[in-house]
């Protein structure tokens, strides 16, 4: 049976969703991709780019807390994150498309009633 996403050390119920919005259902899911595969697939669809969101993941995956980077790793993930961010953004996509409609729906009351 497969491991949930948040069997991942640092990952809980959002991160859970957020990767279950993206197609990916577990951990072993997450694994095999690898953090910047996995994080760019969240980012594609559509959602939002944060970084400590990124290397939370990165240190999951390495079994590590989510506070034990620093210095120049931590610049090194940076450049990592922002070069995942560039790709998400320059990568048509029709899930970031329907969650970029689904946030203006929502906020001129289309969506759901308020």
């Amino acid at each position: 049976m497969p491991r949930p996403v948040s069997a991942i050390p640092n990952l809980g119920p959002a991160s859970e969703a957020a990767f279950a919005r993206a197609g990916i259902g577990s951990a072993e899911e997450i694994e095999a991709m690898g953090a910047d595969a996995a994080y760019l697939r969240l980012l594609q669809s559509g959602t939002r780019p944060h970084f400590i969101g990124y290397y939370v993941l990165v240190m999951g995956l390495q079994g590590r807390p989510w506070n034990n980077c620093q210095g120049a790793e931590k610049q090194a993930l940076r450049a990592a994150f922002d070069a995942l961010k560039a790709e998400a953004e320059s990568t048509p996509s029709k899930e970031k498309d329907r969650s970029r409609l689904e946030a203006v729906l929502d906020e001129i009351g289309l969506l759901h009633p308020r």
